[in-house]
């Protein structure tokens, strides 16, 4: 099966939604069910990548849970007001590319958000999506045997204060933006949730036509 099935879940605690990932993972590698998108919006929680480097979640208790995943990169927070969408794509049917397709993740992302009359961008060395200097944007994925899992957290409501507590993405002195900071009013999380389906639905045939040499196989 090689097409892409979206679904807009909502809000929902992190532990559920990552259930939900490693079973869908499981049927995807098995072609039991065609390429995901989960488009939702979590409980508070901070994640982190598994590695020795815990200095972005900072020295001193956190308001929120942590949880460590199979992902790359440093602590990020998640929670209401941010939109986060989930991939569990095969790549090897698609672009077997994991740079490919994180440059298609954020191209996307930079698409949705001009859709609100706002120009954003990627930065050299620095997965995401910025306006400015500011980070509005934070993209990390896993990959076993070329099976996607995780993605992007989009800021969308105007208050980021669950990032005060960490170093988001490890990046030192770095500011975090939303669509509804920049635009000056709230942005309901479901809208913008709509248009992403429509963006990366449209955008899914682009990962079919990169067609890359293979690199090394995801374990």
């Amino acid at each position: 099966m090689n097409f892409l099935q979206t679904r807009w879940i909502g809000r929902l605690a992190y532990t559920p939604a990552l259930e939900m990932q490693e079973k869908t993972a499981a049927a995807r590698a098995k072609d039991e069910v065609p390429d995901q998108l989960f488009l939702l919006e979590h409980d508070p929680v901070y994640t982190i990548g598994r590695q020795r480097d815990r200095s972005s979640l900072g020295g001193t208790p956190l308001p929120h849970p942590v949880a460590e995943i199979s992902r790359g990169g440093q602590a990020t927070f998640h929670g209401p007001g941010q939109l986060v969408g989930y991939f569990v794509f095969d790549l090897q049917k698609l672009t077997p590319d994991l740079h490919i397709f994180l440059r298609w993740m954020e191209e996307g992302l930079i698409a949705l958000i001009a859709g609100y009359g706002l120009r954003a961008q990627r930065r050299d060395g620095l997965t995401g999506v910025w306006i400015g200097d500011c980070k509005i944007a934070s993209i990390g994925v896993g990959v076993r045997k070329w099976i996607t899992m995780h993605g992007f957290g989009l800021n969308v409501g105007s208050d980021l204060s669950g990032f005060a507590s960490i170093t988001p993405c490890g990046i030192s002195g770095v500011t975090m933006t939303s669509l509804s900071r920049e635009l000056g009013h709230e942005i309901p999380v479901e809208e913008v949730a709509t248009k992403a389906e429509a963006i990366f639905t449209a955008r899914y045939p682009l990962l079919s036509t990169a067609n890359p040499q293979p690199s090394t196989p995801q374990s």
